[in-house]
């Protein structure tokens, strides 16, 4: 079974690796980092508009996600790959799972917090509510 867990370091989300290692941890484990152009843009407006600003971005964003994934490889106890890919975070997560072959997702319950929760809705809920495989929601 391949068992995905989209990742964004947050307590969530480690809340999620951990209970993977508890119930999957004879499966396949696919970590996933979800780069998200438009929460850069929203923190970024001035700037976004500079020549060279998107590579840049995306440079980092790479460098930083390959670090976050690496981190949070080495706590999970299956057999583990990574995955970073750049989109709408519960967009991309469904898109994943239709085109890799996954079995089930665990999510943590969510990452974002504050106003942004609120403006940019839960990609938990919708990952939920749009996947054709199980979800468990981790809190």
């Amino acid at each position: 079974m391949r068992v995905l867990v989209p990742y964004d370091g947050s307590e969530q989300a480690e809340a999620a690796v951990e209970y993977v290692n508890a119930e999957h941890g004879d499966d396949d484990v696919v970590l996933l980092h979800v780069l998200d152009f438009v929460e850069a843009g929203y923190g970024a407006a001035p700037e976004a508009a500079m020549a060279g600003y998107w590579d840049e971005w995306y440079e980092q964003a790479e460098e930083s996600s390959e670090e976050l994934l690496e981190g949070a490889a080495n706590a999970v106890d299956a057999d583990v790959e990574t995955e970073t890919v750049v989109g709408s975070p519960a967009r991309a997560i469904i898109e994943y799972v239709d085109e890799n072959g996954i079995d089930a997702v665990v999510i943590g319950s969510h990452g974002r917090d504050g106003i942004s929760r609120i403006l940019l809705g839960s990609v938990a809920e919708t990952v939920v509510r749009r996947s054709p495989v199980p979800v468990t929601v981790v809190r």
